[in-house]
């Protein structure tokens, strides 16, 4: 068994930024093979652009850890309604799942068309992370939203802003909460 992590960033980012480095190097040290793609037209995203890019460049399997900062989450709900092989677990940080304050409600990265169940069924476990004071507005209703329609752990943490971002100016450089959110072991077991 190969243990996979896959590191998505979200708008206005990169795999180089925040804490993303920081994981990628600590879950190859404990044996993961870590992918941390520069996602295409990264400061005008679109999940008509960037889950075409995941589907081709990527490979998910039983044994692959999802882990997405901001809309690098909305990407991974939508890889997981187009998969045929569920993954191990979906870690989503700072993520939202309906429209937050700067974004219209037909922005082209919010998911118009959801399949709840399909993404439930292609993930054993997922985790929600949010700050109680994330100044993009993906507090931690957005969390229990996605919790309540796909199950999982949501964990609120007292004032990390979003975790990293460029505009607000904080750097988040580790996530030791992250890692062990990541590596442990809470996944269901698969259905036979």
């Amino acid at each position: 068994m190969t243990k996979k992590a896959i590191i998505l960033h979200g708008t206005g980012s990169g795999p180089d930024d925040f804490w993303l480095p920081w994981l990628g190097r600590e879950l190859a040290a404990q044996g993961y093979h870590v992918t941390a793609p520069q996602l295409p037209e990264k400061d005008t995203p679109r999940l008509d652009v960037w889950t075409p890019f995941a589907l081709a460049h990527l490979s998910f399997d039983k044994d692959t850890v999802l882990i997405g900062h901001s809309a690098g989450c909305f990407l991974i709900l939508d890889v997981l309604q187009r998969i045929d092989t569920p993954i191990a677990k979906a870690v989503l940080v700072a993520g939202f799942a309906t429209p937050i304050p700067h974004m219209p409600g037909d922005h082209p990265m919010l998911l118009q068309n959801r399949d709840w169940t399909k993404m439930r069924n292609n993930c054993r476990d997922f985790i929600f992370i949010h700050a109680d004071n994330d100044p993009w507005g993906c507090l931690p209703p957005q969390g229990e939203y996605m919790r309540g329609k796909l199950g999982g752990t949501l964990m609120v943490m007292s004032g990390h802003g979003h975790f990293g971002s460029n505009i607000f100016k904080e750097p988040y450089p580790a996530f030791p909460m992250l890692l062990g959110a990541v590596t442990i072991d809470t996944q269901k077991p698969a259905a036979s």
